[in-house]
């Protein structure tokens, strides 16, 4: 059986999705922490159980049977993240999982400027010191959350940001494809996986002037300094902690921790990685 968690999120509901073109749904289950959410997936066959990365109980019911166990990294800021991806490891490693896969980041590193690296790096680490068969799906950079970054260019035809660097904006639709591949085809993808990455990398400059062609109006790439866009983060009403981090993503881009393609994803998937101007298409269409 393969046990998939944070099967209600973004990225995890769309595995499940195409988990289900690939195996009954007998053979699919699911860790989630609110089970009325993945109400959906119960009615479609699909084993449901609440689990939750801070309470090892809880997981040890929901991994019960598991062959194959997906952790999705914890949505969590801070040293809590390692702990609760060890704890979910772990008991993965219990439940007699034959093989972990865990979604990381192409940037994982100790010596990331970006705090979320060094915790996949960590946890990376971790996985692969248990000796059991596991895979690390360093996963591109989600295109989604271009999403923050452009919302009030679209309202006032200007994306101020600190000074950036090319990343390789990737769709969860993608690597949702490459983690079911993963899942169900042993060998393919084993230990630390190439960046899983789309084929280009573009810088905010380069996202400005692709928002201006969709748009059909000037959208003007502003550069601030990253004391005066920390000031107005916080004044805009972004806590503090999430403001800093947000800092470590644009410092870690500049130093070109993102700046990274690799034919990795297309070669797995079999067709070309969605582009950034796809996703920002999308973005704009929604409003």
């Amino acid at each position: 059986m393969i046990v998939v968690t944070g099967a209600t999120g973004q990225l995890g509901s769309l595995i499940v999705d195409r988990l289900l073109e690939r195996v009954p749904a007998s053979a699919l289950a699911v860790s989630v922490r609110d089970v009325d959410k993945a109400s959906n997936l119960a009615q479609r066959g699909v084993r449901v159980r609440a689990g939750d990365f801070t309470d090892a109980a809880t997981l040890a019911h929901a991994f019960e049977g598991a062959d194959t166990i997906l952790i999705i990294s914890a949505a969590i800021r801070g040293p809590g993240a390692v702990v609760a991806n060890r704890a979910a490891i772990d008991a993965a490693h219990a439940a007699g999982a034959k093989r972990i896969l865990y979604t990381s980041h192409q940037a994982a590193s100790r010596h990331s400027l970006f705090p979320a690296q060094l915790t996949h790096a960590e946890t990376e680490e971790y996985l692969a010191g248990l000796g059991v068969p596991f895979t690390a799906l360093r996963n591109g950079f989600y295109a989604s959350t271009l999403g923050y970054s452009i919302g009030a260019a679209l309202e006032t035809g200007q994306l101020v940001a600190p000074t950036d660097g090319p990343v390789s904006w990737t769709a969860h639709t993608d690597l949702a494809e490459a983690a079911a591949i993963a899942l169900t085809d042993d060998g393919v993808l084993d230990g630390i996986t190439p960046a899983l990455t789309a084929s280009e990398a573009l810088d905010l400059e380069a996202v400005a002037a692709l928002l201006t062609d969709i748009t059909g109006r000037s959208i003007r790439r502003v550069v601030v300094g990253d004391d005066e866009w920390r000031a107005a983060a916080v004044e805009g009403g972004m806590p503090a902690a999430a403001a800093d981090f947000t800092l470590g993503l644009y410092r870690a881009a500049r130093r070109g921790e993102f700046d990274v393609t690799d034919p990795t994803l297309e070669g797995l998937i079999g067709h070309a990685p969605t582009s950034a101007r796809s996703v920002l298409e999308a973005i704009v269409a929604r409003g």
